[in-house]
């Protein structure tokens, strides 16, 4: 057999590699596994994550702001979803020892009805995604619902939900007061009920991150939610120091100490399986 262009897993001579599932999800979830997830837009990248033992690769329309260069993530359709999807799985079956789970974001506007979200859902899981993300809370309850019951794996996204963020009134921290963090919690727990197997908490006070991942069975990933989530995800572009943009306070260079890319992929695994990062500096109080 043919080397892979991108090279094997440094450990790939010590044990088999088993593709990571759900199933593997929540028995990292039990055994308080840290999951390590990052984004990922292309094959190269893809195939790079993979061989450093990135779990999970969130192919997210957070490419419309690191790739296509757009002020926010509206403008993200789903056609640009579905080729950058197909992409990061071409970077995968390049390596036949690939284990990573593969989200797709359903992008602004591809599920305002459960009609809609089911078609353009079979388009993403077609393209080679393993599940897709909504941001949104109760109100998708009925959509999560059909999706599952269709065979579609769904994450939620609670918080800071970037695609409403003029509704938002901007990129602000969310749940900060007693009773919004109540609401939140009550919003997880219906679209847990609804069949969701993962929820992405995005700027949330490190105690929101806390309570929520303690009261659901979903599979909690923070960004800006503090440690105590069973996972933690960032922009690619974003902790390598690419992204010219403002970064946000949850985010961390890992290029920093390091002399290849390959190295800070590594420093980042590292310290989120060991509970290193987050650290408060990367976390919101709420007050």
């Amino acid at each position: 057999m043919s080397a892979s262009p991108y090279g094997s897993s440094p450990n790939s001579e010590s044990k088999p590699i088993k593709p990571i599932s759900l199933t593997t999800l929540f028995e990292m979830k039990s055994r308080g596994e840290k999951i390590a997830m990052l984004t990922c837009y292309d094959a190269s990248f893809s195939a790079l994550l993979d061989t450093h033992h990135v779990d999970c690769l969130l192919v997210g329309d957070s490419l419309g702001n690191v790739i296509q260069g757009q002020r926010t993530t509206l403008p993200v359709a789903l056609e640009d979803m579905v080729y950058h999807t197909k992409a990061v799985l071409r970077g995968l079956y390049t390596r036949p020892t690939s284990r990573a789970w593969v989200v797709a974001d359903m992008p602004f506007g591809s599920y305002g009805t459960v009609e809609d979200a089911l078609h353009n859902a079979v388009k993403l899981m077609q393209a080679g995604a393993h599940m897709v993300k909504v941001e949104g809370g109760a109100w998708l309850a009925d959509t999560v619902k059909i999706l599952v019951q269709n065979g579609i794996p769904v994450c939620a996204h609670l918080g800071l939900t970037p695609q409403s963020v003029y509704q938002l009134g901007g990129f602000k921290v969310q749940a900060k007061t007693d009773e919004a963090a109540q609401k939140l919690l009550q919003e997880a727990k219906v679209l847990e009920q609804a069949g969701a197997s993962m929820l992405v908490l995005e700027a949330v006070p490190m105690h929101v991150g806390k309570m929520v991942t303690e009261n659901v069975s979903m599979v909690t990933i923070g960004i800006g939610a503090g440690k105590d989530t069973d996972g933690q995800v960032l922009v690619l572009y974003d902790m390598l120091d690419v992204f010219p943009g403002k970064k946000a306070k949850f985010v961390k260079n890992f290029m920093v100490g390091q002399t290849s890319i390959s190295g800070a992929i590594d420093a980042y695994v590292a310290e989120v399986k060991s509970g290193a990062f987050p650290q408060a500096e990367h976390g919101f109080t709420g007050a």
